[in-house]
């Protein structure tokens, strides 16, 4: 093979391998769970703030939701809005419980600083428990996490309450902090879930 053929087949295989990137990309943007346009919680009511898909890598792991009392548009909006507050996730594919709240702390450990970390580590303790008490969440399974002032966050996995509600409004700040902080899980999604739910 010559010099040239060799960077003709390079080319081909960049061009290939952009394609490809640029359809799962394409797909993880038009294909998000239809979510309800609103949500009852703790006698308010709430809205779809936004929707979106988090992609890891190349693979799309779960669809959420957001709901708020009140739109919020950027980040700084969200995180000073008071009232409760809910985040929806449907499963895309397999994820390992143990992997998923692993992913969940080490996104608040890196949007806040350790000693506001350090003050909530029994309700970040209860956060790993949960999801690793669950071996893995199947595709289509449903998790959540809802706030409610005065009593915390209450975790839900396939609609079930996973004990009694932990941490206070702090707490619940460092875990919208995962998709909302200065470092996000996914830019991109967080995007989607403060495009004021549209479709």
């Amino acid at each position: 093979m010559t010099q040239l053929q060799a960077l003709a087949t390079h080319a081909r295989r960049a061009t290939l391998i952009a394609g490809t990137a640029l359809c799962l990309q394409a797909g993880a943007a038009t294909t998000v769970h239809k979510f309800d346009p609103t949500a009852q919680l703790g006698g308010s009511a709430l809205q779809l703030n936004g929707k979106g898909t988090r992609v890891r890598l190349v693979f799309k792991a779960y669809d959420m939701a957001l709901y708020t009392a009140k739109r919020a548009a950027t980040p700084a909006e969200l995180l000073a809005l008071p009232g409760p507050k809910r985040l929806q996730f449907t499963a895309l594919r397999e994820l390992q419980g143990t992997e998923l709240g692993r992913l969940f702390l080490r996104g608040m450990s890196d949007n806040t600083p350790g000693q506001q970390m350090t003050r909530h580590t029994l309700a970040t303790t209860r956060l790993i428990e949960i999801f690793s008490g669950k071996p893995k969440l199947a595709p289509g399974d449903s998790f959540a996490m809802d706030f409610i002032p005065g009593k915390g966050t209450q975790f839900y996995i396939q609609g079930q309450p996973q004990g009694e509600p932990v941490g206070d409004d702090e707490f619940f700040t460092l875990v919208l902090r995962i998709w909302f902080g200065e470092s996000p899980a996914d830019a991109q999604l967080r995007d989607a879930l403060l495009d004021g739910g549209k479709d």
